[in-house]
């Protein structure tokens, strides 16, 4: 397939998922035991690496993600999965994004510890002594995770502590998310690298992203293109774009607001939203009241709407907190404007770019129903395609001009956001939209060996296959609904 055939979204064939037939049992055992190995195969011991090859260490969505999965082969297991993670936070509350193994060479990926110096460079802010990890974070799924962990067994849980020790962790979490990174003040958490996002090549960074001159080429190697196709992969001005805002970072001492880059993101505050639910269950099993959690939750729930959600689309758009700032001393500390700019600036804009991360809030069980709605056509229409044009929901709208099937966050679907798009559906009563969603995505785990991410037309593979996160919500998804939800919803 040619560039322009990519970029247009035309592909050889299309598999809807409408279609397609649940897995027989036989099929759904073989995927059951091929998903435990290859979690098996990804486990060092304390965690688990999205890829041997292409991402040998431990990712902190990532981990989340797992532990949601491997709860159903191993409680213990995904236990430790996310005790593990944290046993990495800051001082200040923050999750980093990803913590080193030692005993990985460094060349074997990009940033590497020595990249982010997080024991000197990340000082001030708490970094641990002990281990070596980035500075920057990922999206908040990890309150979640604890609660559907506990859930799989309760009585190992609460025979080892599990939510007593993690609880307070979880808190520091998202207090640094809720006052650290208000950037914009309206209450939202702001990303200040697409990295932090999850999503990290999506097109809803194009715009913040071309005001920023990239690192030199010289300045870093990038191992990923040793282990995957170069077309399939961020360009090397993005990644040269990446690299100087995470210099910079580290360069200001992790310090937060300085940077050129702030956006506000609706599928990482959707995520911190139902984690502040979670959080309230997890409060009402440790014998507090949960009413200030879900208050606060109804609170974002509110901003979110308020800030983010453009009702002549039916979408959630990225908020960019630097779009105003043409004045070269507006970036001051996190604000849009500052009192030496002398010209009146307009609110930060919202980046108009359909990606999957406006439809994520649907997994929020108090959205507005008129929102809800809206999403609803949103998912359904030309542009995700969601039941008809598809297999599986692209990360990226199919009919903007940005859109390519196979390179990394711009089009291609990925198991773990069509595994939230489907847990949304069935959360607002869309049960035969999601059952059809839920067994597309079991195919296709089936058809890929756990592929990274897929064509979203055709299903083809892309990426490293016997991707962690891609196994374990196979697994999570074998499950009856009942039994994936039952007291594990987070509403």
């Amino acid at each position: 397939m040619d560039r322009t055939t990519r970029r247009t979204g035309a592909a050889p064939r299309r598999a809807s998922y409408a279609s397609a037939a649940p897995p027989r049992e036989r099929e759904r055992a073989a995927l059951h035991d091929r998903a435990a190995r290859v979690l098996e195969t990804n486990w060092t011991g304390t965690s688990t690496v999205p890829s041997r090859t292409l991402y040998p260490h431990q990712w902190s969505w990532d981990s989340a993600f797992v532990a949601i999965g491997s709860r159903h082969v191993s409680p213990l297991r995904a236990q430790l999965e996310l005790e593990t993670l944290f046993a990495a936070q800051w001082g200040d509350g923050r999750v980093p994004h990803i913590v080193f193994n030692p005993s990985v060479p460094l060349d074997a990926y990009f940033p590497s510890p020595d990249f982010w110096r997080s024991s000197t460079s990340g000082r001030a802010a708490g970094a641990p002594r002990a281990v070596q990890t980035s500075g920057i974070v990922q999206p908040p799924v990890h309150a979640l995770a604890a609660w559907l962990v506990h859930r799989a067994d309760p009585g190992l849980s609460r025979s080892r502590s599990f939510l007593a020790r993690i609880h307070p962790k979880l808190a520091a979490w998202h207090r640094y998310l809720l006052h650290r990174r208000d950037l914009g003040g309206g209450g939202l958490a702001s990303v200040i690298h697409p990295w932090e996002q999850g999503m990290d090549n999506s097109p809803c960074w194009d715009a913040p992203l071309s005001r920023i001159a990239p690192a030199p080429a010289r300045a870093f190697r990038r191992a990923d293109l040793e282990h995957g196709t170069p077309d399939d992969r961020p360009t090397d001005l993005d990644y040269g774009r990446y690299v100087r805002l995470a210099t910079d970072y580290r360069d200001g001492r992790y310090a937060d607001g300085q940077g050129e880059f702030a956006v506000e993101d609706p599928s990482f505050n959707a995520l911190l939203i139902a984690s502040e639910h979670a959080l309230a269950r997890i409060a009402c099993e440790l014998g507090a009241t949960g009413t200030a959690r879900h208050d606060r939750a109804e609170r974002l729930t509110a901003a979110l709407v308020e800030r983010l959600w453009d009702p002549a689309t039916g979408m959630f758009f990225c908020r960019d907190l630097r779009a105003t700032d043409s004045h070269p001393t507006s970036r001051a500390r996190g604000h849009a404007t500052s009192r030496t700019t002398t010209r009146q600036m307009s609110p930060p804009a919202l980046i108009p770019e359909y990606g999957i991360s406006g439809l994520i809030p649907l997994i929020l069980p108090t959205l507005p129903r008129h929102v809800t709605a809206g999403l609803l056509r949103t998912a359904r229409g030309s542009r995700f395609g969601l039941g008809t044009a598809v297999r599986l929901v692209p990360s990226y709208d199919l009919t903007g001009p940005a859109f390519d099937p196979h390179r990394y966050w711009r089009g291609p679907a990925w198991f773990n956001t069509n595994w939230l798009i489907e847990r949304g559906l069935r959360l607002h009563g869309e049960h035969a939209e999601a059952e059809r969603l839920r067994t597309a995505l079991l195919g296709t785990a089936l058809d890929t060996a756990f592929a990274e991410y897929v064509d979203p037309y055709t299903g083809r593979g892309c990426g490293a296959r016997g991707f962690a996160w891609s196994a374990a919500l196979a697994l999570d998804l074998l499950q009856e609904p009942r039994e994936r939800h039952e007291g594990g919803t987070w509403g």
